[in-house]
C-alpha cells in the first residue's frame, strides 16, 4: 500500500485551494502591463482585401496594433502540427499553413486577424472596435459530408475535395470473407456530436520581458510547458531556448484543450518581445467558443458480422472526421490511430477493417478532448452491439458476455495490432450488474410505467490504451530545511498530482508523504517534460519518481559512507536515514543534505544538493478498462430524460489513492452525460456562423442533471511498468456516453426507436415518440 497520513483529507494544499489561495494565470498582476484584445473574423470564409488600422492607432491609450503582415516581416512561423499521419497512398496528411494572425484569408468565424495592445482593457476594446477589415466573403461549409461533395467550395487548393487524409487499417479481404459467410450482418450509421471541452478557467497568456536577460517569460494555463516552449522556440519564433521561459501555475481544467500550442501563445510572446513590455491577454468565454479547439464531430457507418450463435466475426467501419478549418496539433491521429487502438473494445472480433477520412470545413479546428478518439469509437461500437442484439434477438448483456475476451487470453493482441497487457473483462461485467442492481430493474421499470414514465437500462464496455509523450527527467531533491522536492515535467490540471506523486515517493523512501513538495510547470527549473495527456502522467512520473528515489538513496549511501566513516557495503538506508549496519550510528537525509550543501565533512567533489534523477524507462501504454451501467427515466409527454442511476466499475491497475480515482470517474461521467444528453456545438449551415457561443445556447450539465454515481475499482496491475499503474483520467468519458444512449434507446424501444444521435435532447426524443405509429409502448 502507498503511504497515507493519519489526518485523512488534510493535505497541505487543500486549505490554499479552498480559501482562494490558488494562483491562476489571471491572478498575476503587473502595474505596467499592457492589455491585449484580438480582432476576430465575423465571417467564416473570406479573402482579406485590406486591414485599416489608422483609427485604432489614434484611439486614446492604444500602444500598438499588429497584423499577420507584421509577424511575417519578422519571420514568425506558422503554428505547426505535432502528430502527422500517413495516408493510404504513403503521403503525409495535408498540413496547410496556419499563421498566428490571418494574412490573406480567414477560414472560420473567430479566426484572429489583428491584435490591439493598450494601456487598459477598455482602451484595447475601443481600439479593436476601430480596426476595419474589408472582407470578400466566399461560400462556407460546416459538415464533413457536405464538404466532400463535388460541388462543395474548396478551403485549401492542396486538399482536393477538402480531404486532409484517407487512412486505412486492417485486413479488408478477411473482413469481406467473414461478412460473406455470416448469418447476420448489422449496420448502423451514427454521428458523434461536436462538443466544447469547456474547462472552468479560460485560456490566457501573460508575457513579461526581462531586459537584463533579453528574455520573454510567458505565463499560461497549460498541460505541460515544454511542448509550448519547444514549438515556439524551434518552429515559430526561432528563439534560442534560453530567450524564452514558459510557466504554468494552477490550472482550472484542461481536458486536452490546454495541451497544445495556440496562435495566442505565439502572438503574445512576439508582442511582448517587440514592445519590451508586459502584455496581458485573458480569453473571454465567448472567445473560447470561437477559438478553443472543439472535439469529436465524426460520422461513421459501422457493420458487424455475427454467426448463428451470436459470435462476432468481423467489424467494418468507414468514417468522416470533421477537422475544422486547420489541422490542429494532434487532430489527424485522433479519429484514426487513436480510435484504432480500441476499435474492438473488450471483444473477440477476429477480423477488422477501418477507413477514415479527415475533412476540412469552415469551423473551429478540432483536437484532443478527454479520450481523444476512444469515446467516439466506443460510442459507435457499443451502439452497434446494442443494435445487433435487437436485430438478432439476443439479450444485449448476454451478447456482450458471450464475446468478451477471457482473462486467460491476456496479454491479447487485437486484429489491428493493439496489445492489451492485462485485464479481466468478464469480472467487470459481473460486478457492474451487481453494483447497478440490475436484477431488480424490471420491477423499477414497472413502477415507472405505473407513473406514466419510460425507463431504460443500458451499459457500455470499454478499454483504453494510454499514451502521450514519455520524455523528460524527474528529479527528487532533499531540502536541508526538512522537505523533499519532486521536479517533474507533467502538469496537474486539477488532478492533485501533489498527492499521488508524494505518496509514490514516500513509498519509495519510506517517509511521511507530507514531507514532499511538487514542482512543475517551469521550463527554467525542469529541463524537459512530456506534459499531462493520454492518461499517462502517473505512469510516467510515478515510475520515474520511484527510479529517481532509488538513485537518491544510492548517491546518499556514498555520501553517508564518507560522513559516517564506514565501508559503503555497511551503509543501509531505512525510513529517511542512513545507518551503519549493526550500530546506532546514522545520519538523516536532511542532515546529510545540509552537510553536502555546506561542503562539510565531505570531499569537494561531493558538495552540492542531495538529489536523485531518472528518465522514464517503462512502456507508456497500459490497458485500463471498465463497464458503465446507466438507468434513465423519460417523461413520455415532454421527452425530458432523467439519469436516475449510474454505476461505473473499472480496472485502474495499482491504486494509489481511491478518492482521486473516484473523482476522475465522477468528472468524466459528468462530461459524458453532457455529450449524451445536452451539449452540442451548432453552426448555421448556410453562413457557418457559430450559434452556440455561450452557456445560454450551449447546455452544460448542472448538479441536478447528475445522479449519485456509484464507482468500484478493481486492481489488476499493468505488466508494462514496474508500479503496475494504469491510466484513469480519460476512461469514464469513453464508456459513459454510449451507456446513457443505450439506456435512452432501451426506454424508447417500445416505440420502435432503433437509434438516436447525441445529444438525445427532449425535442429529439419527443419527435421520435411522436413519429411512432404505436400509440402505446409495448410491455417489455
Amino acid at each position: 500500500m502507498f503511504a497515507t497520513h493519519p489526518e485523512e483529507g488534510a493535505w497541505p494544499d487543500d486549505a490554499r485551494l479552498l480559501t482562494g489561495g490558488s494562483r491562476f494565470t489571471e491572478d498575476l498582476e503587473s502595474e505596467d502591463s499592457l492589455h491585449a484584445i484580438f480582432v476576430r473574423s465575423p465571417v467564416a470564409h473570406a479573402r482579406i482585401r485590406s486591414v485599416s488600422l489608422e483609427a485604432a492607432l489614434a484611439t486614446p491609450g492604444v500602444v500598438g496594433v499588429f497584423t499577420g503582415a507584421d509577424l511575417q516581416r519578422d519571420r514568425v512561423g506558422n503554428i505547426p502540427i505535432v502528430a502527422p499521419l500517413v495516408s493510404v497512398d504513403g503521403r503525409r496528411c495535408i498540413e496547410p499553413p496556419r499563421p498566428p494572425l490571418a494574412v490573406d484569408k480567414v477560414r472560420h468565424v473567430g479566426e484572429a486577424v489583428a491584435i490591439v495592445v493598450a494601456s487598459s482593457l477598455d482602451a484595447a476594446r475601443n481600439g479593436s472596435s476601430a480596426v476595419y477589415v474589408d472582407f470578400e466573403e466566399e461560400p462556407a461549409i460546416v459538415d464533413a459530408e457536405t464538404a466532400i461533395r463535388d460541388d462543395a467550395p474548396v478551403l485549401w487548393p492542396e486538399a482536393p475535395g477538402n480531404i486532409c487524409f484517407t487512412w486505412e487499417k486492417g485486413d479488408e479481404a478477411a473482413v469481406s470473407a467473414a461478412f460473406a459467410r455470416a448469418s447476420h450482418v448489422v449496420k448502423l450509421k451514427a454521428a458523434c456530436n461536436r462538443v466544447s471541452p469547456s474547462p472552468l478557467e479560460t485560456r490566457a497568456v501573460i508575457g513579461f520581458y526581462e531586459p537584463s536577460l533579453d528574455r520573454v517569460t510567458i505565463h499560461t494555463p497549460s498541460q505541460g510547458v515544454h511542448l509550448i516552449h519547444d514549438l515556439l522556440c524551434n518552429r515559430v519564433l526561432n528563439l534560442p531556448p534560453e530567450k524564452l521561459r514558459v510557466i504554468t501555475q494552477d490550472v482550472g481544467g484542461g481536458f486536452g484543450l490546454k495541451y497544445y500550442l495556440y496562435p495566442e501563445h505565439a502572438v503574445i510572446a512576439w508582442v511582448t518581445r517587440t514592445l519590451e513590455r508586459s502584455v496581458r491577454w485573458i480569453g473571454s468565454r465567448s472567445e473560447a467558443f470561437l477559438s478553443d479547439t472543439q472535439a469529436r464531430d465524426q460520422v461513421a457507418t459501422c457493420e458487424l458480422a455475427l454467426d448463428a450463435q451470436g459470435d462476432f466475426l468481423a467489424l467494418r467501419m468507414e468514417s468522416d472526421a470533421n477537422l475544422g478549418a486547420y489541422l490542429s496539433n494532434f487532430a489527424a491521429v485522433i479519429p484514426s490511430e487513436g480510435a484504432a487502438k480500441v476499435a474492438s473494445g473488450p471483444y473477440r472480433i477476429p477480423a477488422m477493417f477501418m477507413r477514415v477520412r479527415g475533412v476540412f470545413t469552415n469551423t473551429v479546428p478540432v483536437d484532443a478532448y478527454r479520450g481523444a478518439g476512444k469515446p467516439e469509437m466506443a460510442y459507435f461500437l457499443e451502439r452497434l452491439v446494442d443494435v445487433a442484439a435487437l436485430e438478432t434477438g439476443h439479450d444485449p448483456i448476454a451478447l456482450r458476455e458471450r464475446n468478451l475476451i477471457p482473462s486467460a487470453c491476456m496479454p491479447y493482441i487485437t486484429p489491428l495490432g493493439t496489445r492489451y497487457d492485462s485485464g479481466d473483462f468478464p469480472s467487470l461485467m459481473r460486478l457492474v450488474l451487481t453494483c447497478s442492481n440490475h436484477q431488480q430493474f424490471e420491477e423499477r421499470r414497472a413502477a415507472s410505467r405505473a407513473r406514466g414514465q419510460l425507463r431504460g437500462f443500458g451499459l457500455a464496455c470499454y478499454v483504453h490504451i494510454t499514451g502521450g509523450f514519455a520524455r523528460g527527467k524527474t528529479r527528487v531533491e532533499v531540502d536541508p530545511n526538512g522537505s523533499i522536492l519532486i521536479f517533474t515535467g507533467t502538469q496537474s490540471n486539477g488532478h492533485r498530482h501533489e498527492i499521488s506523486f508524494a505518496r509514490i515517493a514516500a513509498d519509495a523512501l519510506g517517509m511521511d508523504p507530507y514531507k514532499f513538495r511538487l514542482h512543475q510547470g517551469d521550463t527554467a527549473t525542469i529541463p524537459a517534460g512530456g506534459g499531462t495527456g493520454g492518461s499517462s502522467s502517473t505512469i510516467i512520473a510515478g515510475n520515474s519518481i520511484t527510479l529517481a528515489s532509488e538513485d537518491l538513496v544510492e548517491r546518499g549511501r556514498l555520501m553517508a559512507a564518507n560522513v559516517l566513516e564506514a565501508c559503503l557495503l555497511d551503509i543501509a538506508y531505512e525510513r529517511g536515514a542512513f545507518r551503519v549496519a549493526g550500530t546506532d550510528r546514522e545520519v538523516s537525509l536532511f542532515e546529510l543534505a545540509r552537510l553536502m550543501a555546506n561542503g562539510e565533512m565531505l570531499p569537494a567533489e561531493c558538495a552540492g544538493p542531495l538529489v536523485g534523477e531518472a528518465d522514464f524507462r517503462d512502456n507508456i501504454a497500459s490497458c485500463p478498462s471498465g463497464v458503465v451501467a446507466a438507468e434513465v427515466e423519460i417523461d413520455r409527454e415532454t421527452g425530458c430524460v432523467s439519469v436516475v442511476n449510474l454505476a461505473a466499475v473499472q480496472d485502474a491497475g495499482r491504486v494509489i489513492d481511491q478518492a482521486l480515482i473516484d473523482g476522475q470517474i465522477h468528472g468524466g461521467i459528468t462530461q459524458a452525460l453532457g455529450q449524451a444528453l445536452l451539449e452540442e456545438i451548432v453552426y448555421d449551415r448556410q453562413t457557418a456562423q457559430l450559434l452556440s457561443t455561450s452557456y445560454m445556447t450551449y447546455v452544460m450539465p448542472r448538479a441536478v442533471d447528475v445522479p449519485c454515481i456509484g464507482t468500484h475499482t478493481i486492481a489488476i496491475p499493468s505488466t508494462n511498468n514496474r508500479l503496475g499503474i494504469k491510466g484513469v483520467g480519460e476512461i469514464a468519458t469513453i464508456g459513459g456516453s454510449p451507456a446513457i444512449l443505450n439506456a435512452v434507446i432501451d426506454a424508447l424501444s417500445g416505440f420502435g426507436v432503433r437509434h438516436l444521435d447525441m445529444p438525445a435532447t427532449p425535442e429529439r426524443i419527443w419527435r421520435a415518440i411522436s413519429a411512432s405509429k404505436m400509440s402505446q409502448p409495448s410491455v417489455s
